[in-house]
C-alpha cells in the first residue's frame, strides 16, 4: 500500500530538497515504486531533478491543482513525467498563485489529497516536497499525508522554529487528517567536529525526542551534498562514497524499515 510522505518545514534552507531528492532515489533504489512531488514555487525539486528552467514546463502541480479546484476533466496521469529512476510532477513559479484560487475553493485544504487518492495505487511512496511556509499547499500537503518528515539544521533559530511547524502539523492532525503521523525530525547541515552542533543535537533529543520521534541518523555538512542540485543528480550518484550519501542511504533504510501504512 503506498505511503504518502510530506517533507517540511516552513524556514528555508534546511536541506528540504536536498532530503527530498535523496530519500526518494533511495527509495526507488530499493526497488520501490516512487512519485515525487514539487509542492514549492521556487521549483528546486524539479531544478535537482534535471529541469533547469522549470517556468519553461506547462504540466506542473499549479494545472493539476487548478484543475481539481475547477473540477475540470484530467487525463489520467495527466503532469507526470516519468524520469530514469523515480516519477515527478513538476512545479515553477505559477504555483504561487495556487494559493489564490485555493482561498475560494470548495474544500480548499483537501484538493491534492482528492487527486494523490486517485493515483496511489499506481506508487509504493509518493515523497512531497513542501514549500518553506504554512500556507494553504503546505496544508494540502500535510493533509493527503501519511506521515511528515521534519528536517531541521543543526543550527538555534531553525530549531527554535520548529514549535509553530509541530503546532501547525497538530492542527492538521486534528481537524483534517487524524491519521498524520510524524516520522521523524531529521538533523541536517550537522558539522559534528563543533560543540555547538553537539548541543543542538542535544536540545532536540531533549526537548522533542520525548513525544515524537527523531532519527538517530545525522546529516552531516557537505559542500558536495549541497553541490548535487546544481549538478541534478542524487548524492548516491554524484558522491557516492561520501559521509552525506552513507547518511541519506540510513535514512532510506530507517523510512522503508517504517513500513508503509
Amino acid at each position: 500500500m503506498c505511503k504518502v510522505i510530506a517533507i517540511a518545514n516552513q524556514k528555508g534552507g534546511v536541506g528540504k530538497t536536498t532530503t527530498a531528492v535523496n530519500l526518494g532515489v533511495g527509495i526507488a533504489n530499493a526497488g520501490k515504486k516512487v512519485l515525487m512531488i514539487d509542492a514549492d514555487p521556487q521549483g528546486s525539486l524539479t531544478i535537482s531533478m534535471g529541469f533547469q528552467e522549470p517556468d519553461k514546463l506547462t504540466d506542473t502541480l499549479f494545472n493539476i491543482i487548478t484543475m481539481v479546484a475547477n473540477d475540470e476533466d484530467m487525463e489520467y496521469g495527466y503532469g507526470i513525467l516519468h524520469l530514469d529512476k523515480v516519477d515527478l510532477i513538476p512545479a515553477n513559479i505559477e504555483l504561487s498563485t495556487a494559493e489564490i484560487s485555493l482561498s475560494s475553493a470548495l474544500c480548499r485544504e483537501s484538493i491534492l489529497k482528492s487527486y494523490i487518492e486517485e493515483i496511489r495505487p499506481d506508487y509504493d511512496y509518493i515523497v512531497i516536497d513542501c514549500m518553506p511556509s504554512l500556507g494553504m499547499l503546505t496544508v494540502n500537503a500535510l493533509t493527503c499525508a501519511d506521515s511528515v518528515l521534519i528536517p531541521v539544521q543543526a543550527a538555534y533559530l531553525p530549531v527554535k522554529g520548529l514549535q509553530q511547524l509541530i503546532k501547525t502539523i497538530h492542527a492538521v492532525k486534528r481537524q483534517l487528517n487524524k491519521s498524520l503521523k510524524i516520522e521523524g525530525i531529521l538533523l541536517t547541515m550537522v558539522d559534528g567536529r563543533t560543540t555547538y552542533a553537539k548541543d543542538i543535537v542535544s536540545q532536540v533529543n531533549e526537548v522533542y525526542g520525548r513525544n515524537m520521534p527523531v532519527f538517530p541518523i545525522e546529516i552531516p555538512l557537505s559542500v558536495r551534498a549541497s553541490e548535487t542540485s546544481a549538478a541534478a543528480k542524487s548524492i548516491y550518484d554524484y558522491d557516492p562514497k561520501g559521509k552525506a550519501a552513507n547518511a541519506y542511504e540510513a535514512l532510506t533504510k530507517e523510512v522503508l524499515a517504517n513500513g508503509s501504512n
